[in-house]
């Protein structure tokens, strides 16, 4: 009885809590070289928003095959999530304001150049959160 009195109570702050998404897009990083870092610009959310990170979907377009031994992180100011394949979901970055700007990190395993060079043509993250 006790417990079911407490759930109730609880039940309207749940209601209150807003959740909500913001999706963003824009043009890759180029890569030439292995072993040295990439960043693409900063996506970040087309209005202000309130709340914590709790699920990332991303995408991005390279212009060719994907080279063997890169890694791609998506990242916000605070904190990193290693993300595998073109695209998919991450909860790597729950709790991270929804707020911040998050950009992706192009990394190829290695030295010398690449060949061709890695072209990334865009990226996009669409990020759901709750406030």
């Amino acid at each position: 009885m006790r417990l079911t009195l407490l759930i109730l109570l609880w039940l309207p702050t749940l209601a209150l809590a807003a959740s909500g998404g913001w999706s963003a897009s824009g043009t890759g990083a180029s890569l030439s070289q292995r072993g040295v870092q990439a960043s693409s610009p900063a996506l970040s959310p087309p209005s202000p928003v309130n709340g914590m990170m709790t699920e990332v979907y991303w995408r991005y377009l390279l212009t060719g095959p994907t080279p063997a031994g890169m890694q791609v992180r998506l990242c916000s100011s605070t904190r990193c999530a290693a993300i595998e394949g073109s695209s998919g979901s991450t909860r790597g970055l729950s709790n991270v304001p929804a707020n911040e700007s998050l950009r992706f990190v192009f990394y190829v395993e290695g030295k010398g150049r690449l060949f061709p060079v890695l072209r990334v043509l865009s990226n996009q993250v669409m990020v759901n959160y709750q406030g």
